[in-house]
């Protein structure tokens, strides 16, 4: 692996973001309608390669219905509006109206709510209730404290999800939390991220994991890089994780572990990349924020943006285009890559003659620089 010289005492691997990559098509086309891009993770299987992004701007209880229902997987956040408050409806349109030099300092009051382990409870049966795949998400820090609850009320998946997440967290102030004993005590499949590293996600996947989320604060809502210059280009990382993915299924005699590409997913085009170099599913945010029926009302926000002592992220205002099946499976009325997201990689896949996710994932690619 070639290292480019930053200076004499410092050197480091080029990485590629995924709009420096581009698909190449192969010798044969397929029919779009005969190309598959449903998708299984222990036990469940869904329509669709999806998985939404553990947002208040994105993800209630009602539309981790309504997109379980088009065939993807919501996953809620646990420390988010909707365990914290009753109702929080009067909150998400507060936030809707808010100067932006207000956002951050009002967020960051209207999170200090403390998180109700009965309404933990309530939110994953009414998810459950609409008949789809219940996925909640918590951070490292809240897990030990909230697990119970959540196995309580029956989850399918849970997710833990944070910056970054290790294997192994050193601490002197706290028990850390024990990732492989938690995972092997549990009896449903478990979600674990970020990570961008071969070596992170090789630990990560000895834990246990279903899955693995990459990518760390590379949201459209997310300040990672500016606030603490943390930040792996998604083509590179997506890779490198795949090939941990190879390389523990040779190590397990066989245990397959799905690969996430959890940010930078800001169109069709991206899911498409993301896919080709590697990943098993992807986890978005911003494009569905943008449907009509998402609780932020066209603003974006993730829990980065709230931090009570370093926010890494802000809220960001994107409008409406249109409702989430549209989203999702059309039809489009733009040609940017926002809309009829599903549609999009079924044809890049048939453009490029693969009938599923997993022959996709061989697709040859190319470094393309960047269009002005």
């Amino acid at each position: 692996m070639s290292q480019v010289e930053i200076g004499r005492g410092k050197s480091g691997r080029r990485a590629y973001a995924l709009d420096e990559i581009g698909i190449v098509p192969s010798r044969r086309t397929r029919d779009p309608e005969e190309v598959s891009i449903s998708w299984q993770i222990d036990a469940y299987r869904f329509g669709l390669p999806l998985v939404a992004s553990p947002m208040d701007s994105v993800v209630s209880p009602a539309t981790a219905i309504e997109i379980g229902r088009l065939g993807g997987l919501a996953v809620l956040d646990l420390e988010g509006l909707w365990t914290r408050y009753d109702d929080p409806a009067p909150l998400l349109e507060e936030v809707a109206t808010l100067d932006e030099a207000a956002a951050t300092r009002r967020l960051q009051e209207i999170y200090t709510a403390p998180i109700r382990d009965d309404l933990i409870g309530r939110r994953i049966e009414e998810i459950r209730a609409g008949g789809v795949t219940a996925a909640v998400r918590l951070s490292p820090q809240r897990t030990v404290q909230h697990h119970k609850a959540v196995i309580d009320a029956g989850v399918d998946i849970f997710v833990i999800r944070g910056t970054t997440v290790s294997a192994e967290h050193v601490s002197g102030r706290a028990e850390p939390l024990n990732l492989k004993q938690f995972i092997y005590e549990l009896d449903v499949p478990v979600i674990v991220g970020g990570c961008a590293t071969y070596t992170a996600a090789l630990h990560l996947m000895r834990t246990g994991a279903a899955g693995v989320l990459v990518g760390f604060g590379g949201g459209a809502s997310h300040t990672t890089r500016n606030v603490l210059g943390v930040a792996v280009p998604m083509a590179t990382a997506i890779s490198d994780v795949a090939a941990a993915r190879r390389d523990y299924l040779d190590e397990s005699g066989g245990r397959y572990v799905h690969v996430i590409a959890d940010g930078s997913m800001g169109g069709s085009g991206d899911i498409a990349k993301a896919v080709a170099c590697g990943a098993d599913a992807v986890m978005v945010g911003s494009p569905l924020a943008r449907a009509s029926d998402a609780p932020g009302r066209g603003f974006h926000w993730g829990s980065e943006a709230h931090h009570p002592e370093l926010p890494r992220g802000r809220r960001v205002e994107f409008g409406t285009i249109g409702t989430l099946e549209q989203i999702l499976h059309g039809p489009s009325v733009v040609a940017d890559g926002s809309m009829n997201l599903m549609g999009a990689l079924k044809r890049t896949m048939a453009t490029a003659g693969y009938s599923d996710l997993k022959e996709f994932q061989r697709v040859e690619v190319v470094v393309a620089p960047i269009q002005p």
